[in-house]
This record gives structure tokens, C-alpha cells and sequence, in this order.
């Protein structure tokens, strides 16, 4: 009998001690994970961007409701952050004269826009909180000195039109990286869209865009993969001299979707010295279910009572098109309408409950998939805030440190975490500025 009391005492005593270490080892690597992410620089390569959020009067200084600004990079610890130039691919049945000098022009002056726009707030509004980088030595430098830092993206060569002269004056306003083309075929290359719709250049580029490929080559402007179709992809890997990057795209073996890259793809990229930034968008971080008749219903009258768009035809599988006419037609609410949508939205979500969003764990799932296949070399980071993207649990800036601990969780080193971060995305933009001087010392 004393034995039996004594065992369970032991056992007692067993269980007491490891209640008490659990929360001790979970505080000690939240701790460790706080301080990964104060040391690496962390780097966002996608985030989209309306010039009305850069003026005198409201500007990233304030705590927008955008997913992006200072304060959220501050609370959240994001360290830098590519502001996407994005012009859209017009509907040709909408724009018939879309891929013509007149369509041309229109998309010209929207670009414009938005670079001044990174140019105002970094030079004009906040100078001393956020500077714009150009180099990857630009991005270490003004992150060291406490500063965020601003880099350019531009979504689509379709604001190049048919002047080949337009690379380097988008290079020179700060663009470090180009995709050819967005949701849509263009005069450039081929899209991911025409897995649904057609191609225009047999799943492939244009010999327009097999120039302006050589064009960013020459002056050191990484080509960017992300939107343009498989075919135009691998091309684009044949062609590049320099690294290529996917500035916003996951795993299509995760989630078969056509804006997400299959294992050839990825290989593809690597061969280059390229990176792959996993994206998180939800809808290409897990394959949602569709909502059912009743809750579709719902939402249809929702949004018709407030005079919001429908959703974008599905691309495949369930994954959304292009949501900024929806985005941007909500935002438009006035303040107590847009309160009381909130609150019936909310309100239908419990009744009807829809498939729940991806959360980080989903997400850093692809990166563990990536790593593996193509080595941590090649793999980093984008969210596509505002202009789509977000997760149960990293849904703007501010949550930014909830991906570092579960990488931390997940067993990377700090070492690894700072490559996925920023250090591989940095080096390819070193290497294709590298590439730059070489091609123009040659061609002297």
C-alpha cells in the first residue's frame, strides 16, 4: 500500500512539474522566435498601393485601414516592403482599343501615378521613417539605421505599350522587378488566365516581351514570374541572364490553382539562382470549398443591397480572380453604411459559416514543401496585402511576427529564417544588378 501511494505521489509530482515546463518552454520560444525577428531584416515583396493613401492628408504616416502602413509595420515588425506599381489587364470586350496607343497611354499614366505616389512618401510625408532602396546594399543600410524601407514592384508590363524606351524609365523611377504580363494576355506575354480563356502567344511571349526580358537584363530589373502563364514562365527562365523571381505565388502541389507553380516550374526558377515568394493569399494556400446554395444566395443579396460587385469568375478550382473592384467599391462605403455591411456580413458568417481561411500553418507549409524541393535558397516571402491576400492569422502588417514564430516552430535557424526573409531575395537582386554591369561593360 505504501508503495501505491508513494508511485502516486511520484506521478503527481510527474505531472505538476511538466504543467509547469510547458508554458516555460512555449515563453522561452516566443522569445527566442521575438528575437529571430528583431534581428533578420524582414522583407514583404508584394504589397499593392492607391496613390489616394499618399497625400498631405492621408498617407501611410496614419493607421489606415489598409493592411499596409507604418504604424503596422512598426507594431508588426516588417522591416521593408515592395509597393507594387499594378496596372490592370483591361477585358478587350470592355476596351476594345485596350492593345492600342490610346489603351497604351491610359495604363502609362496609371503607373505614373503610383511611383509618384512611393516618391511623395518617401521623399515628401516620412522621409525620416521610411526610405526607398534601389540595391539590396540600399535595403541592409536604411534597415540598420531604424528606417523602413519602400522598394518598387511593378505588376504588368502592359504600361510599357510598344516604347521599349519605357524599361528604363521605369527602372529609373525604381523599379527592381517586372512581371510581363497580370490576369489577362497582353501584347507582352501570356497569363496564368489562359489555362481558362486562350492563349494569345501559344502559352508563351511575344517578341516584344523576349525584348524587354533582354531590356531588364541590361539595366539590372528582375523579371518577376508570378502572373504570366506556364509557358510564358519557363521561357522566361530560358531567356533571363539574370535571376528570375516569382514575387507572389505558392505551391500548386498544395494548391492546384494556375497562379501557383508546379514542381517543374520551380526547378525552372532555382536553375536561375531565382526565388520563389510564397504568397499568402488564402485561396493559394489551400483549395477552398464553394460556399452552398443558401450562403451563395445570401451573399448575392448582400452585396446587391450595398451596391457591391460580384466576385470575379473563379480562374480554377475555386481560386478567385482579381478582387480590387471589390475591394475599392467597399472602401467607397460611407462609414455607417459600411459598419452596418460589416455587421450583416458578420452576422450571415455565423449563420452560415464559410470554409475557414487559410491560417500560417497552412501557409508555411508550402515554404517546408519549396525548401525541400528546390533548397532554402530559393524560397521567401510575400503577403499580397491589399490587393487580396491575408490569413486567419497574419491579416495585415501588425502580424507579421506570427510567420517567424512558426518558422522558429517549424525548426529553422535563425540563419535559414534571415534567407527567407530578405537574404535570398537580396542576393538575386544583387546578382541581376551584377548581371546589368557586365552586359553594359560588354557592350561597350
Amino acid at each position: 500500500m505504501r508503495s501505491l501511494v508513494l508511485t502516486v505521489a511520484v506521478a503527481s509530482a510527474s505531472v505538476a512539474l511538466l504543467s509547469a515546463q510547458a508554458p516555460s518552454a512555449e515563453s522561452d520560444l516566443v522569445g527566442r522566435a521575438r528575437a529571430i525577428h528583431e534581428r533578420v531584416i524582414t522583407l514583404d515583396t508584394h504589397n499593392d498601393i492607391e496613390p489616394e493613401n499618399f497625400t498631405a492628408s492621408k498617407n501611410y504616416t496614419q493607421r489606415l485601414d489598409t493592411q499596409v502602413n507604418l504604424p503596422k509595420m512598426i507594431e508588426g515588425g516588417l522591416d521593408a516592403s515592395f509597393f507594387i506599381v499594378y496596372v490592370g489587364q483591361p477585358n478587350p470586350s470592355r476596351e476594345p482599343d485596350s492593345l492600342t496607343p490610346a489603351g497604351y497611354d491610359r495604363a502609362y499614366k496609371a503607373a505614373i501615378a503610383k511611383f509618384d505616389a512611393v516618391h511623395r512618401l518617401t521623399e515628401q510625408i516620412a522621409p525620416d521613417t521610411i526610405g526607398l532602396a534601389l540595391t539590396g546594399d540600399d535595403v541592409r543600410r536604411i534597415a540598420a539605421s531604424g528606417r523602413k524601407v519602400a522598394l518598387i514592384g511593378v505588376e504588368n508590363a502592359y504600361p510599357i505599350g510598344e516604347d521599349l524606351r519605357r524599361v528604363k524609365e521605369f527602372y529609373d523611377r525604381g523599379g527592381r522587378y517586372m512581371s510581363l504580363a497580370h490576369n489577362g494576355n497582353n501584347q507582352m506575354s501570356d497569363s496564368n488566365t489562359g489555362e481558362r480563356e486562350g492563349y494569345s502567344w501559344k502559352n508563351g511571349i511575344s517578341p516584344m516581351g523576349e525584348r524587354v526580358i533582354a531590356e531588364m537584363n541590361r539595366l539590372g530589373m528582375l523579371v518577376d514570374v508570378s502572373h504570366p502563364s506556364r509557358g510564358s514562365m519557363l521561357k522566361a527562365a530560358e531567356l533571363s541572364k539574370a535571376p528570375i523571381i516569382a514575387s507572389h505565388s505558392a505551391v500548386r502541389a498544395l494548391c492546384d490553382v494556375p497562379r501557383n507553380m508546379d514542381d517543374e516550374m520551380l526547378k525552372a526558377l532555382a536553375r536561375t539562382d531565382g526565388v520563389v515568394q510564397i504568397v499568402g493569399f488564402t485561396n493559394y494556400i489551400k483549395t477552398p470549398k464553394p460556399d452552398s446554395p443558401e450562403r451563395a444566395a445570401a451573399l448575392a443579396a448582400l452585396r446587391a443591397e450595398f451596391g457591391l460587385p460580384a466576385p470575379p469568375p473563379p480562374i480554377a478550382s475555386g481560386a478567385p480572380g482579381d478582387t480590387r473592384a471589390f475591394q475599392s467599391a467597399l472602401a467607397a462605403l460611407p462609414a455607417p453604411r459600411r459598419a452596418d455591411y460589416d455587421a450583416r456580413l458578420s452576422d450571415l458568417n455565423t449563420r452560415m459559416p464559410a470554409d475557414p481561411p487559410a491560417t500560417v500553418k497552412d501557409f508555411v507549409n508550402h515554404i517546408d514543401y519549396a525548401v525541400k524541393l528546390i533548397g532554402i535558397d530559393h524560397v521567401g516571402i510575400s503577403s499580397d496585402f491589399d490587393g487580396g491576400g491575408g490569413l486567419s492569422d497574419w491579416k495585415d502588417a501588425s502580424q507579421t511576427f506570427n510567420v517567424t514564430l512558426e518558422l522558429v516552430r517549424r525548426g529553422y535557424t535563425e540563419e535559414q529564417i534571415g534567407k527567407i526573409w530578405s537574404g535570398n531575395l537580396l542576393r538575386a537582386l544583387d546578382k541581376a544588378q551584377a548581371v546589368a554591369k557586365q552586359l553594359q561593360a560588354s557592350a561597350r
